[in-house]
């Protein structure tokens, strides 16, 4: 008896739905903590820096969900690859958990929170800008190509700025990079992922 062998666009939307599940929890963190806030405001102090980096993570995890439709390409699935996407997916849910914790009663504020647990951010923060050229490279040489000298630019110096911010507490530096990173971020959404295709 001869057993049908699945084809590549089988088995792609059976990935999509599991890297759905995990996005689909960093997604409900991020809205649960901001509905935390929006529903007893003045428990913990906010601090703009932090919130800028809940949105900022809020539209990396749309634009992943967004961008991984690229992996319908891979024409040979191995256990290896899946297990990378899985990975990136966990990667990006444990940046929304280092956003809002689950208790935020050792802390005085958010910005109290969030430069205690800075390194652990921006460690994880500077992983997904590496894994992102894995993955890049996963859907193939044109489509990695298609980034062009900006994406061999853009990942060390966003990797960089990581360490960086690791490092220093400076309100003036957080500031600049949350605000230069959103504004890239868009950017480059718009002028490379306006289209699906």
């Amino acid at each position: 008896m001869n057993q049908q062998l699945p084809y590549a666009h089988d088995i792609f939307p059976h990935i999509r739905i599991i890297l759905g599940m995990v996005i689909g929890l960093g997604v409900t963190r991020l809205l649960s903590g901001v509905a935390r806030i929006v529903q007893h405001p003045g428990q913990y102090r906010l601090y703009s820096v932090h919130l800028a980096w809940v949105v900022s993570v809020l539209l990396m995890l749309v634009h992943f969900w967004w961008w991984e439709f690229g992996l319908f390409q891979i024409e040979t699935w191995t256990f290896g690859k899946y297990l990378f996407i899985i990975f990136y997916a966990v990667t990006l849910f444990l940046l929304c958990a280092l956003l809002f914790p689950d208790s935020m009663l050792d802390y005085t504020s958010y910005e109290d929170f969030f430069y205690s647990r800075r390194a652990w951010f921006f460690g994880l923060l500077a992983a997904t800008y590496l894994l992102d050229v894995i993955d890049t490279l996963l859907k193939g040489p044109e489509h990695f190509a298609r980034f062009g000298v900006e994406y061999l630019f853009r990942t060390p110096v966003f990797v960089a700025l990581c360490i960086i911010a690791m490092l220093v507490r400076d309100r003036r530096f957080h500031i600049a990079f949350v605000a230069a990173a959103l504004v890239y971020q868009i950017s480059f959404i718009l002028r490379l992922f306006d289209t699906i295709v």
